[in-house]
């Protein structure tokens, strides 16, 4: 199966690069070096993967990624940058990226992500497709899996893409601690080891949207010592 990722990436030598090993994997690429022009073919047009790198000319890798996510499109991004900070990382991974590499990378590391990521859809998408049922509901919080839109007593919220997986993720396991870690490997997905503070900050927003004390939550719920859980008596 032919997967299409776009390439966002103002170096020609590193998008050059990269579109040869992809071509190796049976995927059709599409570059572009300009962030304005590459934001405009991904929300034209139907992609598999992104591959965006974060300083780009025109919009940058943050803004692009923060206006797709907008505009509700979940395509998996993967980002790139060459900046080491860990801010840098974490921001990415907060507005809605899937994935990041630091540059330089390996084009073996690269292709491992890129695989990573196309199982994850797969397996979304399979999960999707045995569930007959597309919304969860729970006193007065209603999730949409299909359209992934989500009410707290009949009033839709604006949640980021991850906000919303990690919401969707305890809804369909009710009562079942997961630690940080476990959250970061199942819906962020490998290679965010030592980022739970990530966890945290999307556990903490969520809260604030979706309780009506979020100092005193009553559907996420902290187990000390461990880490989180929905509340399996809504």
């Amino acid at each position: 199966m032919t997967r299409k990722i776009l390439v966002v990436e103002d170096n020609p030598e590193i998008a050059d690069l990269l579109a040869m090993h992809l071509k190796d994997i049976d995927c059709e690429i599409s570059v572009f070096h300009d962030g304005l022009e590459g934001f405009k073919q991904a929300q034209n047009n139907k992609f598999d993967l992104i591959i965006l790198d974060l300083m780009l000319p025109g919009m940058d890798g943050i803004e692009i990624c923060q206006k797709l996510r907008g505009k509700e499109n979940y395509t998996p991004i993967l980002m790139l940058t060459a900046r080491s900070s860990e801010l840098d990382r974490v921001l990415g991974l907060e507005v809605g990226a899937d994935d990041y590499l630091t540059k330089p990378f390996s084009i073996r590391e690269l292709i491992a992500r890129v695989k990573a990521l196309f199982r994850r859809i797969e397996t979304f998408g399979s999960t999707q497709t045995e569930k007959a049922e597309t919304n969860l509901v729970f006193e007065n919080l209603e999730i949409n899996t299909e359209k992934r839109t989500v009410k707290v007593n009949d009033k839709q919220l604006d949640l980021t893409a991850k906000e919303f997986d990690l919401l969707v993720h305890f809804a369909e396991n009710p009562g079942r601690v997961y630690s940080r870690s476990q959250l970061l490997d199942q819906v962020w997905g490998y290679g965010h080891e030592g980022y739970e503070h990530t966890v945290n900050s999307h556990i903490n927003r969520l809260r604030n949207k979706i309780e009506a004390n979020p100092a005193k939550p009553n559907t996420i719920l902290t187990v000390w010592g461990v880490g989180y859980k929905f509340n399996p008596e809504l």
